[in-house]
């Protein structure tokens, strides 16, 4: 039981303020329905943290910080520019960008923004801490709803005082400064 109250807790407190709570605030501005966004969220987050306790340390070492560094901060530069692209909406509402809906879109969005990110990286090092892989999962997730799923609803709200074009392009610069400080970081510190 520890291991999943210090998961939830680490996770949930490490989450404050990170990417995702930002792609979280996009994505009830972009599609407005709150239950599919919550439920794309629980499981890519689900998936990402099982993933994360079974091969995350193997990938770190065959890949090294370098070249996730790269792919962490193209990632980022790509999801700028992606928020900038106009949605086109159909009758019911859906987008047609993916063609996978709001649950597929969510899905596929907060898996691949979660790669490589703090929470991911603190599931792994839970996980080896407390040998307790199905707890850390399941705390680290919870952790992850605590902190995202309130702002899909409130999110919607906000969106309704704010223009969505200019959550966008906020979101948009967001993006582009973490992918550059992801790319320039290397630089920017000295070597010892």
């Amino acid at each position: 039981m520890e291991a999943f109250l210090i998961s939830t807790s680490i996770v949930a407190l490490a989450e404050m303020g990170d990417k995702t709570q930002l792609l979280s605030l996009v994505l009830a501005a972009r599609f407005r329905k709150p239950w599919p966004i919550v439920l794309g969220i629980f499981v890519a987050t689900l998936a990402n943290h099982a993933l994360a306790g079974a091969v995350g340390s193997w990938v770190t070492t065959v890949l090294g910080p370098q070249v996730l560094r790269w792919v962490l901060g193209l990632s980022f530069i790509a999801m700028a520019v992606w928020m900038l692209i106009p949605d086109k909406l159909d009758d019911e509402g859906e987008s047609k960008g993916l063609g996978l809906g709001v649950f597929g879109t969510t899905l596929v969005a907060f898996f691949l923004a979660e790669m490589g990110d703090k929470t991911q990286i603190a599931t792994v090092m839970l996980a080896a801490q407390y040998h307790a892989y199905l707890w850390v999962v399941a705390g680290t997730t919870l952790g992850m709803m605590i902190a995202n799923a309130p702002v899909v609803w409130l999110g919607d709200r906000l969106v309704k005082k704010v223009p969505i074009r200019m959550v966008h392009i906020v979101s948009a610069v967001i993006f582009l400064v973490l992918g550059l400080l992801a790319l320039l970081a290397p630089q920017l510190t000295p070597l010892a």
